[in-house]
């Protein structure tokens, strides 16, 4: 009997080992072999690359879902044909507007796929549509490169214009300044540092010369026996500002105010960065005509007041730099030299003898009439009623001159300050004329000081 429950024991074991065998060899059948851990790795594989997949489809999708950016284009479009910032009136049915348009069309269609449901979009699609009919213009030609977008610098507009490179360097920028020159009169100088001087100053002189422009004044005598000039002759170089515009002179004198520069043109640059315009003078002022220089940022206006001019320019405090030519030799920025200031307004009652004799022509003329201190008083507050430096300057050149339109010459530089005025503005006013009579009295404006000293002292 035990040994029959041995046999017994090792025929179970046995067949449990040939059933667990024939499992395994079922296995390997069902798996094709050792194929059960490949299938594994194949598995835990494509759960990888799917991931990886829904990950990058995550990281690229802006690339794909951009928005609409048509007003952009639109935006562009209108900057670039614009009077202002572009295309001339008379230009914008030309060959610059086809440019322009077939840039326009280029920004659209790069907004094809992202504005597909913009009403926007395409109404702009079929505007161009009938803009290309309207002007004749081919959808197949160069298109302008400054008016597509860019980001990394502006175009030729926005170089060409002060005040929008000054705006496409962003609101951390410094804030630009303005400083203002002017020259009238017998002359009478305001300079660039708002310091005011009367000058005599006869012959040719360089009001400015900077690596942007020069202009340079000659002063003639007023009448014979006097040592009093006025302004003959004006000449303005703008030098070649590359992408701008190319050298143009302009040149003013008493017998002519040109509307044009010297080559007859009456712009300078593609996109209008440098133009000249006759504005109206008003009563008594005369002729003047301004030029605007975009692209620095600066405008003048020249004046012909009676037989003699006015000059006014205002310009940006970072473009008056000095120019190693000219030797610091610049009215507008550094004043008269010493030897041709007359520091005081000082003036006598009695007139000097000035001969009226018989002038060549071209000459100086002979005196208009003798002016007392009352009536050129009279004669300059009809036009200036504050008693400022100009106000002075304009009695003081009625005694110096006899000249009646002296007085409208102030005028027109205090006018001209309101329209080209500086970014600070010091109201300085000159020691009033100082009128003597032998020595017999002083004007009351004189004393007023010496009263007041009096009574503190008291």
């Amino acid at each position: 009997m035990p040994h029959c429950a041995f046999e017994d024991r090792h025929d179970s074991s046995r067949r449990v080992d040939e059933q667990q065998s024939s499992n395994s060899i079922l296995t390997e059948w069902i798996g094709m072999g050792r194929s059960g851990p490949q299938i594994t790795a194949k598995r835990q594989l494509w759960d990888c690359l799917t991931l990886a997949m829904v990950l990058l489809a995550l990281l690229f999708r802006p690339a794909h879902c951009q928005q609409c950016r048509i007003q952009r284009c639109n935006a562009e479009y209108v900057a670039s044909t614009s009077p202002a910032n572009g295309l001339q009136e008379e230009v914008a049915l030309g060959v610059d507007y086809c440019i322009a348009l077939r840039a326009y069309a280029l920004c659209t269609r790069r907004q094809g796929r992202s504005c597909r449901g913009d009403l926007v979009y395409h109404s702009a699609v079929f505007r161009i549509k009938e803009l290309f009919s309207q002007h004749n213009c081919s959808s197949d030609g160069p298109t302008s490169s400054a008016k597509a977008p860019s980001t990394s610098r502006p175009g030729v507009p926005e170089l060409c214009d002060y005040e929008n490179r000054v705006l496409f360097s962003g609101p951390g920028g410094p804030q630009k300044k303005y400083a203002h020159c002017g020259l009238f009169g017998d002359p009478h100088l305001r300079t660039f540092r708002d310091e005011f001087q009367t000058c005599k100053v006869e012959g040719a002189w360089p009001l400015i010369d900077n690596r942007f422009l020069s202009v340079q004044v000659t002063n003639v005598a007023v009448v014979h026996g006097s040592s009093a000039t006025a302004t003959s002759k004006i000449t303005v170089i703008f030098k070649t500002y590359q992408g701008c515009t190319e050298q143009k002179v302009y040149q003013a004198t008493t017998e002519d105010l040109p509307l044009a520069f010297q080559d007859g043109s009456r712009s300078g640059g593609e996109s209008g960065s440098l133009t000249i315009v006759e504005k109206g003078g008003g009563s008594g002022l005369g002729r003047q005509v301004k030029i605007q220089a975009r692209y620095i940022g600066t405008s003048i206006i020249i004046r012909r007041v009676g037989s003699y001019l006015t000059f006014a320019i205002r310009m940006p405090e970072d473009t008056l730099d000095s120019s190693e030519d000219s030797g610091g030799l610049q009215l507008c920025l550094h004043g008269c030299p010493r030897n041709e200031l007359i520091k005081e307004h000082t003036l006598s009652r009695q007139q000097p003898h000035l001969q009226a004799t018989n002038p060549e022509p071209g000459a100086a003329r002979p005196p208009h009439q003798a002016y007392t201190v009352e009536r050129a008083t009279a004669k300059c507050r009809e036009t200036l009623q504050v008693e400022d430096v100009y106000f002075q300057s304009c009695v003081f050149d009625l005694l110096t001159t006899g000249d009646p339109e002296f007085s409208m010459a102030a005028y027109g530089a205090l006018e001209d300050l309101k329209a080209l005025p500086p970014s600070k503005l010091k109201q300085n006013q000159p020691t009033a004329p100082r009128v003597f009579n032998g020595g017999a009295r002083q004007t009351s404006s004189s004393l007023l000081p010496l009263l007041l000293l009096a009574l503190l002292l008291l």
